[in-house]
């Protein structure tokens, strides 16, 4: 039978090893001997059940082969583990080749079918078989030397080649030649064969020395008096679990109750916890709310203090009595104090200013905390007074009038000694400030009825230089402000 370059599994074409292409006479013969005489060796009639079995059932490496094809074929739609070179020869297994139309058997095969009296020529036909290896060993060792004596360059490691590959089919359950993959896959599937073989050696080894082992426990036997004294041990042994049951059931009893004690303090505590963390939510909002008070008042008595200083840094006298001038008069909130020809002022008006003057000088000395000696002033507005508080303790009308009366004469004269009493306190005044501080400079100076070298006086005096001395009295009053309001008693 001739094989070809073909591996007998996948049927793809095979590149022969160099090693096998020229084949000494002496590696054929010690291949030939370390092979197995026979393949499959036939039952013989009267063996045991057992080894009938075995001897019909495949041999291990032909079931090996076998499992692994049908390992290949089952995990073909999964994805195969091979290479994609075995992918493609398994994948080119169902297309067959127009050189491959037919089965071919070989003569190991023909030789393992089984017939129907195999059991009653049993004996005859292992026999056989014996004698036809041994025909097709001697025929091939013939034809090797015939070739070997007359070589030819192709042909002779053609036919060495072939007559190797089919003694290793003939000796063997594996048709030759394989490819490396498909050897690769029968190697592998007979090592997992070999572990799970030894895995069952394993057990039995196992299983038997547990059978040793209670055979042994049977042979030795116990007397019946030894079982008696064994049986009153174990009787013994029970009282006593019993014994010890019934204490553990007492502890569990004894355990359940002071479980159920416990659990009555847990629930207590539960509820005693409750009530803390309720009372401490209500003094954390307590304290929450104590503190944005706080914050509160906090950013008020801020905002106070801004509104506060402020105030304090504002001059409300300055407000309350501003002093300037209007041309040749002096003014004291916009009214005018004095007369001059040709600007006629009315008397209701210069009667006014007196009366802002005057409650201006009466301010000042209030708030310097001065009490004049001689005078008393009295501000009423356009009917202000002075009222002498020693001597006769007459009172003098700090306002005058332009009727055309006999009286007139007697009321300016009344009115000049009111101006000049104011001159008087006046005076006073501006000596106290200057004991205070002595920095102080008043441009004109006091004297009797006199400020600077003008009188105050409106009868027998001209309207200008009355009108002047008046502008005097209101610088005088304006410094005295400013030093008591901005200097050391500020």
């Amino acid at each position: 039978m001739s094989f070809g370059s073909v591996c007998q599994q996948c049927k793809e074409p095979l590149q022969i090893d160099a090693s096998l292409v020229d084949l000494a006479p002496s590696a054929y013969d010690m291949i030939v001997a370390t092979l197995p005489s026979s393949s499959s060796p036939a039952p013989v009639s009267g063996s045991k059940p057992s080894d009938r079995s075995s001897a019909e059932s495949p041999s291990t490496s032909k079931a090996a082969w076998q499992r692994s094809s049908n390992s290949n074929l089952s995990t073909k739609a999964a994805g195969s583990p091979l290479s994609p070179r075995a992918q493609s020869k398994q994948a080119q297994r169902g297309v067959p080749l127009p050189n491959e139309s037919f089965v071919l058997l070989q003569d190991s095969v023909i030789r393992n079918i089984p017939s129907p009296t195999r059991a009653k020529r049993g004996a005859t036909k292992s026999r056989a078989n014996q004698t036809q290896e041994n025909v097709v060993d001697q025929q091939t060792t013939r034809t090797l030397e015939q070739d070997h004596a007359n070589p030819s360059p192709l042909s002779h490691h053609l036919r060495s080649t072939a007559r190797l590959f089919n003694l290793l089919s003939t000796r063997t359950e594996i048709d030759h030649p394989l490819c490396a993959e498909c050897t690769q896959i029968l190697l592998t599937n007979l090592q997992k064969q070999l572990d799970e073989t030894k895995k069952e050696r394993d057990g039995y080894i196992a299983f038997e020395k547990e059978v040793r082992k209670e055979r042994e426990r049977e042979s030795q036997g116990l007397s019946q008096e030894e079982a008696e004294k064994k049986i009153e041990k174990l009787k013994q042994e029970e009282v006593l679990a019993i014994e010890q049951l019934k204490e553990a059931e007492r502890e569990r009893e004894q355990l359940d109750f002071e479980l159920h004690q416990l659990e009555i303090n847990e629930r207590a505590l539960e509820l005693e916890e409750a009530e803390f963390w309720r009372s401490y939510n209500d003094h954390i909002l307590a304290a929450e709310q104590q503190a944005a008070q706080l914050a509160t008042l906090r950013a008020a008595y801020s905002a106070g203090l801004v509104t506060l200083e402020k105030l304090e840094r504002t001059n409300v006298y300055n407000d309350a009595f501003c002093i300037g001038h209007d041309g040749v008069f002096g003014t004291i909130n916009g009214l005018r104090l004095g007369r001059v020809p040709g600007v006629p002022v009315e008397w209701a008006e210069i009667n006014a200013a007196w009366g802002q003057t005057l409650l201006l000088l009466y301010t000042i000395a209030r708030k310097l905390d001065y009490t004049f000696e001689n005078y008393r002033l009295v501000p009423m507005g356009s009917f202000s007074r002075i009222e002498r508080t020693t001597g006769d303790k007459a009172n003098y009308e700090l306002y005058g009038s332009g009727d055309l009366h006999f009286g007139r004469l007697l009321h300016n004269r009344r009115f000049d000694i009111a101006m000049v009493a104011f001159l008087d306190c006046l005076k006073h005044l501006m000596d106290h400030i200057k004991l205070q501080d002595a920095g102080v400079d008043f441009p004109h100076q006091i004297s009797k009825d006199k400020i600077g070298d003008v009188s105050v006086k409106l009868q027998f005096n001209q309207e200008e230089a009355w009108t002047r001395s008046l502008r005097h009295v209101l610088l005088a009053l304006k410094i005295c402000l400013k030093w008591a309001t901005n200097g050391a008693n500020g």
